[in-house]
């Protein structure tokens, strides 16, 4: 039996498009209609306060009104009834919530919900009245990619990581030791006060030669054979933009509209700011009167479209950029992490940036190819073993469930809201898991719009409160030095011919192999994805090997960039 709720106060918030039920026969609906009663989905819009040792989560089952009409959808192998699922339709009435998760009882202050149903100042429609994805097909898939041969050279990919930085570290510090004047008696010298800088990254290269060399989590290891699915009611691919690129919301939108065809639960869906609403599209706009506690711009859009949507915890969002693009496979991928991971709540996958533009300018191509090693190094590591973002999340490939969204909120007020998000999800108790499956993105076009991206970075990762990620934001800082050290190392060098004692050559060498390797496999790995000639893939190389050089000390310069002018406030750069 339900717990006797007062009715909720009488607010009015806009309906939802006219969802068909995912995958419920006829007779299932009639007996869920016949048990509708008002629902508390979230403690932010309407529901009461819970009692104390009764937390609750309450499901929306959005089964349309009587009379809608059905959206023709393609008959997919995925899109089967829920008889294997481990979530039933009991599931409809109160279950208790897991030991470990936690929600605050009451909602997060000046959280309250926002009137929808009023007109916006620019009497322009909030929402869209029914979704639009399958009614005009694209003829021309742009959403495409190796997904499969990325991954499965992955699987192997672990042993030849281990190869080449141990054995690039061997021939550089041994073979090579004689002519860099490498000494084995002298355990200091007067060249190790100035290369001491050099030894700073070595955290930072120890965690990615770990995540280097530890098997990849990619669909070859992956068995779900006689696992029951988790239930599944809606999967949100939303493309968050600000909406002033008329070209770039179209483009994302035309690249993913189609994969609605691909299971009944998946809904495609964009979200802009006022006053930028787009008609023929399923475009949801973030009035300009909505306001919160912290959060802006982006942040405020979010939480504006989950208290809209109002999840549950067989809802899932997959956030993207307004440049990003997913492709059928990942997508199949993500379907399989929702149905049967079940011990994970959000998780991502990697992100390469060869979807737009790629090499049109080779030195931001080379400094993102490093986004792409600490993809499938660090945060691999951490997706796959740790299971904690014990070094953040990235704001685009972010699968999250409906339940880490409304325990956690947008309501953040930080510059890499994704990185807060992330933290205060692993606060609640929710795990993070790998997802086998890529995103493609773009690199920024100018260097103004490559430093504010990096300033960004490195001035909000340093003020989030938490404890790692101010270690995270000091190692960073670190690299000023190291890359001062580089410069006086090459410089002195010429000048003054001091040896190096051969245990900090080992650990200099080391740091230098990683740096190096990491930037090698970006740019391999999307190379391999876009289908690049192999002759053009192997000259491009040791191409990369000497551009990281400027890409290096780029990322060096804007860190400095963050410290002497941080920003006021949140920079969007140009794509």
């Amino acid at each position: 039996m339900r717990p006797a709720y007062p009715p909720p106060p009488q607010q009015q918030f806009h309906q939802r498009p006219n969802y068909p039920p995912s995958s419920r026969t006829p007779s299932d609906n009639t007996n869920l209609l016949a048990q509708q009663q008002p629902l508390y989905q979230n403690p932010a819009f309407n529901s009461p306060p819970p009692q104390a040792g009764n937390n609750f989560i309450m499901v929306d089952t959005r089964i349309p009104p009587p009379g809608s009409a059905p959206r023709v959808r393609s008959q997919s192998p995925d899109s089967i009834a829920y008889s294997d699922s481990e979530v039933s339709d009991a599931s409809f009435f109160n279950r208790p919530l897991p030991a470990h998760i936690r929600i605050p009882a009451n909602p997060p202050s000046g959280l309250q919900p926002h009137p929808l149903s009023q007109p916006s100042e620019s009497t322009r429609p909030l929402r869209p009245a029914t979704s639009y994805a399958l009614l005009n097909p694209s003829s021309e898939r742009t959403n495409l990619g190796h997904t499969k041969v990325v991954m499965s050279l992955l699987s192997e990919m672990w042993i030849v990581n281990l190869a080449f930085i141990i054995g690039g570290t061997w021939l550089k510090s041994f073979y090579l030791g004689d002519l860099q004047q490498y000494d084995d008696y002298n355990l200091w010298g007067i060249s190790c006060y100035w290369k001491l800088g050099l030894l700073f990254p070595l955290p930072y290269t120890l965690i990615c030669f770990f995540g280097l060399t530890l098997p990849f989590r990619t669909p070859k290891f992956l068995d779900y054979s006689g696992e029951k699915r988790r239930r599944l009611d809606n999967l949100y691919i939303l493309t968050v933009t600000k909406g002033d690129n008329r070209e770039a919301v179209y483009r994302a939108w035309n690249a993913h509209k189609h994969l609605e065809g691909l299971h009944s639960a998946i809904r495609i869906h964009v979200l802009t700011d006022e006053p930028y609403f787009f008609e023929g599209i399923n475009c949801y706009t973030c009035p300009k009167s909505f306001s919160t506690t912290s959060s802006k711009y982006k942040a405020r859009a979010l939480e504006w479209y989950r208290q809209t949507m109002r999840f549950t915890e067989h809802d899932w969002v997959l956030h993207l950029d307004e440049e990003s693009v997913i492709d059928d496979e990942s997508v199949r991928r993500i379907l399989d992490f929702i149905h049967y991971e079940k011990e994970f709540h959000f998780g991502q996958g990697i992100i390469l940036y060869n979807q737009y533009k790629y090499w049109s300018n080779w030195i931001f191509t080379v400094a993102d190819a490093l986004r792409v090693g600490d993809d499938v190094s660090r945060f691999q590591l951490q997706y796959t073993y740790f299971h904690r973002p014990v070094f953040g999340a990235h704001g685009s490939f972010l699968l999250t469930n409906g339940l880490v969204e409304n325990a956690v909120t947008w309501d953040l007020g930080s510059l890499t809201e994704d990185y807060q998000f992330a933290m205060k999800a692993w606060d609640r108790g929710f795990r993070c898991g790998k997802i086998a499956g890529i995103v493609r993105e773009q690199s920024p076009l100018d260097l103004i719009g490559f430093m504010k991206q990096r300033r960004r970075w490195y001035v909000g990762i340093r003020r989030l409160p938490n404890f790692l990620p101010k270690i995270w934001a000091f190692f960073w800082s670190l690299s000023i030095i190291s890359l001062f050290a580089s410069v006086a190392s090459i410089a002195l060098g010429f000048e003054f011919h001091f040896g190096t004692p051969r245990w900090m050559a080992v650990l200099i060498d080391f740091n230098f192999m990683n740096f190096v390797y990491l930037y090698v496999l970006g740019i391999f790995l999307q190379d391999l994805d876009k289908g690049v000639n192999p002759l053009i893939l192997i000259l491009r190389i040791p191409l990369t090997v000497v551009i990281q050089f400027i890409a290096v000390v780029l990322e060096g310069f804007s860190v400095m960039y963050g410290i002497v002018f941080p920003p006021a406030d949140f920079d969007v750069i140009k794509k």
